[in-house]
C-alpha cells in the first residue's frame, strides 16, 4: 500500500484510540524536555530558523512551548523576522482540543514576546496541525530534529484497520508492538543526514521480542548516542509505570555512545551537571548519588536485545567485545549446547539400571547432581532409543526396550513428535549426539542465582536442563576458572531474562554472549590461579585471576 493510499484510508474516528493517561497522553515536565533539546543540539544560538524540527505527538506543548521559545530566541538573535522561520516547526497531534491548545499556548508565548501579530497567525497555523504523524505522507529525509515523548497506547488498544495502516506504514512494529515503535521509525526516516532524534520514552524497546526489528534499524543504519534510563525519576506530570529513558539517535556511522542511569534524586540540577560532563568529550565516567554515566567506543550492534547494566559495567563488556573472541568459537573448536529434551521424561528418565538392555541406557547428568559445584552423579539414566550413527534403533533387536515402549506406546503417540512421525513415535524430540557422551565438558544449570559451571570429565550426557560447553582447545578447568568468575556472570546477567527473586537463566543465547581470551595467550601463572579457583570454587579468586586475563584493573558495579 503506498503512502498516498494510506493517508486516505477510511479509518475510525480517533477519538477511539484507547487511553494510557487520555489517548495516549503522558506529559512531559518542564526541565526534562529542555534537557533532551539541549541534548540534541536543538540551542537558541543556533541560526534555528534554517532549521526544521518536529514534534510528532505535542499534547498541549510540553515540548512545542520549550521549542518556540528557543527559535525566538534565535530570530532575535540572527536578525530573522518571524516569518522566515515559518518551515522552521512541524507540531502534529491526533485530537483537536490538542492543536488548538498547542496554539494558543504558542501564539501568547509569541505575543508576550513582541513579535508583530498578523505574523504570529501565519507561523502558529503553519506549525501546528492535526493529523496522524505515523500515516502523514513524506518526501524522504528532510528534517534537522525529531523531539518528543511519543504517545503510550497498547496494541490492544488500538482500533484493527489503524493498527494494521499503522503496521504497513511502519515495518519495525512487529509483535505486540506498542505504537511508539513506529514513532521511532516515522521519526528517524525523516533525519537528515546528521539529524537527531531525541524522545523521552519506554525502553522496552531495547531488549524485548517486538522491538527486534527497530534495534535492527538503528544498529544498521543509525548512530545510538546516548541512552540515560530514568525509571525511577519523577518526569512527568503523572504518574506512569512506563520504564521511561532518552534515547538520542542520530543518522550518521555509529560512532561513540553514552550510557547513564539515575537514580530518584535525579532532577534539573542534576541535568544541568550531566549535560556539562556529556560536553566534556576527555571524562570517560561520571558517578554521583543520582546519576552514573559512561561512554562507550560504540553501542552495542545487532538485533539482538541490547544489555542492561550500569553505565560503568556496560562500557566494560562493550571494550571487551572490542578485545576478545566469543565463547563459541570455531578458531578454538568451543561450543555451547544444550542437553536431551525427550517430550515424555517420565518415559524415557528412569534409575532403574536393568530396565532395558544395559547399552540402551545412557547416564543422565541432571541439574540436581551439580549442586555442590562437582558432578555427583545419583543414578539417572536415560532410556535412549538412538544408536551411534543418529539413527533409531530396530526395536526387533531389543525385545526388551521394545516391550518397556510398547507399554507407554498410548503416552508416546500423543507427543507432537510423534504425531508429525507416526512411524518414529519412540523417538526422543532431540537426537543423542554419542559423540558428546564421553567428552570433558562444563555443565550449567538452566536457572541459578549465580553462574554455576561443574565439570563433568565424560561418560554423562546431560538433560535438558542443562547446558553445557565443550571445546577442542581449552582446559576446562581453566576456562571453568574464568567462566566462575562475576566478569562472565556480568555477560550473561546483562542480557539474560532475571526470574522472580533475582534468578538467572544461563541459557544458550546468553553464555554466547561471553567473550574470553584467547588459550593460547594466557600465562601459566594466570592458568594456574584459574584451575586452584574453578577447583575450589572460590569465586573470588576465579575474579581476580580473571581480571589478569582480561587485564582489567577492576570488575566495576
Amino acid at each position: 500500500m503506498t503512502s498516498d493510499a494510506l493517508s486516505k484510508l477510511d479509518l475510525p474516528p480517533l477519538s477511539m484510540l484507547g487511553q494510557a493517561g487520555q489517548n495516549g497522553e503522558v506529559f512531559t515536565r518542564r526541565w526534562v524536555v529542555e534537557l533532551i533539546l539541549d541534548l540534541v543540539g536543538y540551542t537558541s544560538d543556533r541560526d534555528l530558523a534554517k532549521l526544521r524540527i518536529i514534534e510528532p505527538a505535542c499534547g498541549e506543548g510540553a515540548f512545542l512551548g520549550p521549542i518556540v521559545e528557543r527559535l525566538s530566541a534565535s530570530c532575535r538573535m540572527h536578525g530573522r523576522s518571524l516569518l522566515e522561520a515559518a518551515p522552521a516547526i512541524e507540531a502534529f497531534d491526533l485530537l483537536a482540543r490538542n492543536v488548538q491548545s498547542a496554539r494558543v499556548l504558542a501564539t501568547k508565548q509569541l505575543l508576550e514576546e513582541g513579535w508583530p501579530p498578523i505574523e504570529v497567525d501565519k507561523v502558529i497555523h503553519g506549525w501546528i496541525g492535526q493529523g496522524d504523524y505515523l500515516l502523514r505522507r513524506s518526501s524522504g529525509p528532510r528534517v534537522d530534529f525529531v523531539v518528543g515523548n511519543p504517545p503510550y497506547i497498547r496494541i490492544e488498544d488500538v482500533p484493527d484497520d489503524r493498527m494494521a495502516a499503522y503496521r504497513e506504514a511502519c515495518p519495525t512494529m512487529g509483535g505486540r508492538a506498542d505504537i511508539y515503535v513506529g514513532f521511532y521509525e516515522t521519526g528517524l526516516r525523516s533525519l537528515k543526514p546528521g539529524g537527531k532524534l531525541g524522545f523521552i520514552c519506554a525502553d522496552r524497546w531495547m531488549r524485548n521480542q517486538y522491538g527486534r526489528g527497530l534495534r535492527q534499524m538503528v544498529a544498521r543504519g543509525y548512530s545510538m548516542d546516548l541512552a540515560l534510563i530514568m525509571h525511577d525519576v519523577d518526569a512527568f506530570q503523572d504518574q506512569v509505570a512506563a520504564y521511561p529513558a532518552i534515547t538520542v539517535i542520530s543518522n550518521h556511522p555509529q560512532g561513540a555512545a553514552i550510557a547513564a542511569d539515575t537514580t530518584r534524586g535525579f532532577g534539573p540540577a542534576q541535568a544541568r551537571a550531566l549535560l556539562s560532563w556529556v560536553a566534556q568529550p576527555g571524562s570517560h565516567r561520571v558517578e554521583t548519588p543520582t546519576y552514573h554515566a559512561a561512554r562507550l567506543p560504540h553501542w552495542f550492534s545487532g538485533d539482538d536485545s541490547w544489555p542492561s547494566a550500569s553505565p560503568a559495567r556496560l562500557a566494560m563488556l562493550e571494550e571487551l567485545s572490542d578485545r576478545f573472541r566469543l565463547l563459541e568459537d570455531e578458531t578454538t573448536g568451543t561450543r555451547v549446547g544444550i542437553g536431551v529434551a525427550t517430550g515424555a521424561d517420565k518415559v524415557f528418565i528412569t534409575d532403574q539400571p536393568d530396565l532395558v538392555e544395559p547399552d540402551r541406557l545412557l547416564r543422565l547428568a541432571m541439574v540436581r547432581d551439580t549442586k555442590t559445584g562437582f558432578l555427583d552423579w545419583k543414578g539417572t539414566y536415560l532410556v535412549n532409543p538412538w544408536n551411534s550413527a543418529g539413527d533409531l534403533v530396530d526395536l526387533a533387536s531389543y525385545p526388551r526396550l521394545s516391550a518397556y515402549f510398547e507399554g507407554h506406546k498410548t503416552a508416546l503417540r500423543k507427543r507432537h513428535v510423534a504425531i508429525k512421525q507416526p512411524s518414529r513415535w519412540y523417538k526422543t524430540i532431540d537426537k543423542v549426539d554419542h559423540r558428546l557422551i564421553d567428552r570433558p565438558k562444563l555443565l550449567f544449570p538452566d536457572m541459578k542465582l549465580t553462574i554455576h559451571p561443574v565439570l563433568d570429565q565424560g561418560g554423562h550426557y546431560p538433560h535438558h536442563n542443562l547446558y553445557f560447553v565443550i571445546s577442542d582447545s581449552w582446559d576446562l578447568r581453566v576456562l571453568g576458572g574464568l567462566l566462575l568468575s562475576k566478569i562472565a556472570e556480568a555477560f550473561v546477567e546483562a542480557y539474560a531474562v532475571k526470574m522472580r527473586g533475582g534468578t538467572l537463566r544461563f541459557q544458550a543465547q546468553y553464555l554466547r554472549r561471553i567473550r574470553v581470551p584467547d588459550p593460547s595467550e594466557l600465562d601459566e601463572q594466570t592458568c594456574n590461579a584459574l584451575r586452584e579457583a574453578f577447583d575450589n570454587r572460590d569465586v573470588q579468586a576465579a575474579t581476580q585471576a580473571a581480571l589478569r586475563a582480561y587485564d582489567l584493573d577492576e570488575l566495576p558495579d
